[in-house]
């Protein structure tokens, strides 16, 4: 893998160790419409609440003639209540801090009204240049508009960036950007891997 000339990050699973976050944002929707709350040992229902954007989540779970309801509830949620349930990565704000000092730095999330909310509580406002979420672009990952857009932010070339992820729509949507991936904590197909932010910092840094 090439130095990069920037990096993007994945949120969910990469910055944050947020499942049971998101589990109880998306149940607390559920409970409203009278279905059962998804378990964490419910593997595939979960692993989709952590990683696909909430028209996608919701339509499954509620069905398609719901969704637009299930939405409009969601959006009249305040995020900040599920907040402190979201575990910084170990040495995530430090190597940010590190990083951005030599790479700028993007996030490009499925999440979106409540990315704005997540970057105030924990101060990483001045470690990223931009912030592309699911609301900024016609289509989620795995489809590659997010990707391309903080590129068009950045202004750097996709091949010029390396995309830190952790699930299939990640690497799904680096691959039809043209872009590096890295997969973060897991056995995915990608350029490097890293296992933590130490690695990250160890391999793009140095001493």
């Amino acid at each position: 893998m090439k130095h990069p000339a920037g990096i993007i990050f994945d949120c969910d699973g990469v910055l944050f160790e947020s499942k049971g976050a998101n589990l109880a944002y998306y149940n607390t929707i559920l409970a409203e419409f009278n279905e059962l709350p998804v378990e964490e040992t419910d593997h595939a229902r979960a692993h989709l609440c952590h990683t696909a954007a909430s028209p996608q989540v919701l339509g499954t779970l509620l069905g398609e003639d719901r969704t637009a309801a299930a939405l409009d509830f969601a959006a009249r949620l305040d995020y900040r209540r599920f907040i402190p349930e979201m575990q910084p990565e170990p040495g995530m704000s430090e190597a940010l801090a590190i990083l951005s000092a030599s790479f700028p730095l993007a996030v490009a999330t499925n999440r979106g009204t409540s990315m704005p909310e997540i970057i105030s509580h924990f101060n990483l406002g001045d470690h990223f240049q931009t912030v592309v979420t699911s609301r900024d672009v016609p289509r989620p990952k795995p489809f590659p508009d997010m990707l391309l857009e903080a590129a068009r932010r950045l202004e750097l070339s996709p091949k010029d960036l390396l995309f830190v992820g952790d699930s299939e729509l990640d690497q799904a949507a680096a691959q039809a950007a043209g872009m590096a991936f890295a997969a973060y904590k897991q056995k995915l197909q990608a350029d490097v891997r890293f296992g933590s932010y130490a690695e990250i910092l160890e391999l793009l840094i140095g001493n």
